[in-house]
């Protein structure tokens, strides 16, 4: 299949591999800033196969990990309700709130839908005039835009029984707050394609002046990952800090303007909360003031819910890699997919879940755990 084989070639990334034996002379430290690539990394064992100077650090890169409780505590509100279709990508079902997870709420006679795209929410919302329809936008830059083309949609179309619940978080606010975070070991960024696919590479390079850290844009495959890594040690190597595009067959340098311009006319760039990590400053969007109305936040005053994160979770540490998902004493025992403490176990793009179903170390999962998506 066209970008797979070729990107998995084990010739390839055994060249890959020794041209970065090759370089390499000292200890480096690199985060991959994306779940998709976590787990390409761990599948494939690219972390093993790596010389030992080279330390992978896994980043806050999973959508679904990253979307603070109060957030899900706000979407369980609503999801109970009884006038209310909820709907969701599957991935966001089995993320525990406070007391329970809209699976629960589902079982419990709430109007909870899985759907493959907003616009299948937005279709729902025509099909049920007399229900309030409500779409869960969560993300990085990559889902943000058809989010906000489905209520420029929907605005358009006078369709007003549609809402959407967004905790939307943007990558280059996050890529700051770690190189300032006192505990920070990063020293280079093998950053998100399908982000820079949309929003280019124009916040990079101050990032990288500033912080003085080499940020190279990669793809998910593991040649690509393989790639990205070579060019960033031969940076650091070089003691240089550049951002360079390592994924040219995805990533132009000014991105996507037309998904750009749907962002601006509808979100606007606000704080936001981080799960296990804290709030971030200008690190995601909201709606703006003219597609308000859309907001299920005000439309269903769910504003004030507060929520404080369990002590046994210690899915912020693994977020801000601080911490391997198996050094977290509750992974395998107290901390499974099929009975989670954080999203990062649950989610199909979770560094817990990645460790769980690839590395094993010494755990193996039953067949209904196989898979940490709903």
């Amino acid at each position: 299949m066209k970008y797979l084989e070729e990107f998995q070639n084990p010739e390839l990334a055994r060249r890959l591999l020794d041209e970065i034996r090759a370089t390499v002379t000292r200890p480096w430290a690199l985060m991959e800033v994306c779940g998709g690539q976590t787990h390409t990394i761990i599948r494939h064992g690219i972390d093993q196969l790596l010389p030992d100077e080279v330390e992978l650090i896994h980043g806050p890169g999973c959508p679904v990990c990253v979307t603070p409780l109060e957030v899900i505590d706000k979407a369980l509100e609503i999801a109970a309700r009884p006038d209310v279709i909820f709907c969701s990508f599957g991935d966001m079902l089995r993320v525990p709130g406070s007391d329970r997870d809209l699976f629960q709420v589902r079982g419990q006679g709430g109007d909870v839908r899985v759907v493959y795209s907003p616009l299948d929410a937005l279709k729902i919302a025509q099909q049920n005039p007399q229900r309030e329809v409500v779409f869960f936008g969560i993300g990085f830059e990559t889902t943000a835009p058809p989010n906000a083309m489905t209520v420029h949609q929907a605005r358009k179309l006078g369709i007003r029984n549609f809402s959407m619940l967004v905790s939307h978080v943007r990558v280059p606010p996050a890529i700051e707050a770690i190189m300032t975070s006192p505990s920070c070991r990063v020293q280079a960024f093998l950053a998100a394609g399908h982000v820079c696919s949309v929003m280019g590479m124009g916040e990079y390079p101050e990032l990288a002046d500033r912080f003085r850290v080499p940020i190279v844009v990669t793809g998910f495959e593991p040649l690509d990952i393989l790639e990205g890594v070579r060019r960033t040690v031969r940076q650091l190597e070089r003691g240089e800090h550049t951002v360079d595009n390592a994924y040219p067959r995805a990533v132009r340098s000014e991105g996507n303007p037309a998904a750009q311009a749907m962002l601006a006319d509808v979100f606007e760039v606000t704080d936001r909360a981080w799960r296990g990590i804290g709030t971030i400053p200008a690190s995601g969007w909201r709606l703006s003031e003219r597609y308000r109305d859309y907001d299920a936040e005000y439309r269903f005053s769910v504003e004030g819910i507060t929520t404080r994160e369990p002590a046994a979770c210690r899915s912020g540490e693994v977020l801000q890699g601080l911490l391997k998902p198996h050094e977290c004493e509750a992974f395998g025992t107290t901390c499974t997919p099929r009975s989670p403490l954080g999203a990062t176990m649950v989610s199909s793009e979770g560094a817990c879940a990645a460790y769980y179903l690839y590395r094993r170390l010494g755990i193996t999962p039953t067949p209904q755990e196989a898979s940490p998506v709903a």
